[in-house]
Parts: C-alpha cells; structure tokens; sequence
C-alpha cells in the first residue's frame, strides 16, 4: 500500500510469489536461500496424494514422493541458511480444506493489516490497471477506425500517435499494431526498423 489509515506516504507491504514443487528451484529458490533475507516461505503439503492409489514413478516411490522430498529437502536448505519458513498441512484436498485454506489467508491478510496499520481491502492500484486497460481497448478501436476510414494509407504508430495528438501513447499505438497485425486484422509494412513499420486496413 502506498498510504497507511492516516494518509501516510509508507510503501508498506509483502511481495508474494508462488512455487509448486521443483518448478522454480533453479531461481526462486535460489534467491530465497541466498539472497536478501527480506521474507518468509510458507509450505502448504497435503498428505494424501489422491483418491486411487499413487502412481510410481520408480519401485516404490510416487510422484508425491517425489513432492514431499521436494519439500522438506527445500525446507532443511533454507532452514541451513537461516531461512525461516512454517508448514501448513491439509490431510487431503476436497472442498472444505480448500475453502478453508483460502479463507485463513483472507484473514492474514487483515489481520497483518492491522498490525500495520493500512486498509488492505482499498486497492486503487487493482483499480488503476482496471481502468489503464479499458483505455487501451478504446485506443485499440481508435486505430481500426482510423485505418478503415482510410483504407488506401499505411499508418506508423508514430504517425498515429501525431494524429490522436498523444505522442505519449507511441509505444502502446505500436504494440496494439504489432497485436492486430500477427492475428490477420490488419497489413503490415516492414522497413528498416520495426518501430518505424507501418499498417493499413485489410481490403
């Protein structure tokens, strides 16, 4: 959050990442064994695997074998660094422990909140990018009329950007040209740079 309750300029808040398994290792992990230690890691293992019996992947170990090794082998290497981490442990997943996975972190989340002293449920940054991409929907079909109602010319996002009097809206003119151009809605032009391209209405 940028303000806290009083209106205070503070940047409070945590950065949330995800990693399933061995996905991520070579990096994420890397980086949380090694790098800044600004965070803490939460495991969430279910014990049962699945419903029929487990499927092995070697004699006598299963892909969640595999998993939980994985888990525990992550969690003793952060442990060896200094990493603190906690485990949180659904007997299986069905509807209830997923629903009341999801309901513990809606309530961390207001409860850290709190601690320090910001609306956590006030969220104009959601709302920023909400409205940034409806406005450049609209630019979107600016551009496929211009280039409609001007069948015979070849527009650079440049030259776009010139016309709508928006030279600030260049680079999102050029990347909704490249878009419509690689699905068949317009012709592209190349030339010596792909900036300086330019497209014109299909016939």
């Amino acid at each position: 959050k940028e303000k806290d309750l009083a209106g205070k300029t503070v940047h409070q808040g945590l950065s949330v990442y995800g990693n399933k398994g061995s996905t991520d290792q070579h990096a994420f992990v890397q980086q949380l064994r090694e790098g800044p230690a600004d965070f803490f890691v939460t495991f969430i293992e279910v014990l049962k695997e699945r419903k029929k019996a487990g499927i092995e992947v070697e004699p006598g170990i299963t892909s969640g074998d595999f998993l939980q090794g994985f888990m525990l082998g992550t969690s003793a290497a952060l442990f060896q660094n200094g990493r603190p981490s906690l485990t949180i442990t659904l007997e299986e997943i069905n509807p209830q422990s997923l629903g009341a996975l999801i309901a513990l972190f809606e309530r961390a989340v207001g409860l850290y909140a709190s601690l320090i002293g910001i609306n956590a449920y006030h969220q104009p940054g959601v709302e920023a990018g909400k409205r940034a991409a409806g406005d450049v929907i609209e630019l979107s079909l600016k551009i496929q009329f211009q280039l409609k109602s001007h069948p015979e010319q070849q527009f650079s996002a440049a030259s776009l950007a010139d016309i709508f009097a928006d030279t600030s809206q260049t680079v999102t003119i050029f990347k909704l040209l490249e878009h419509l151009a690689a699905n068949g809605r317009v012709q592209k032009f190349s030339s010596d740079t792909p900036f300086s391209a330019e497209f014109k209405a299909n016939p």
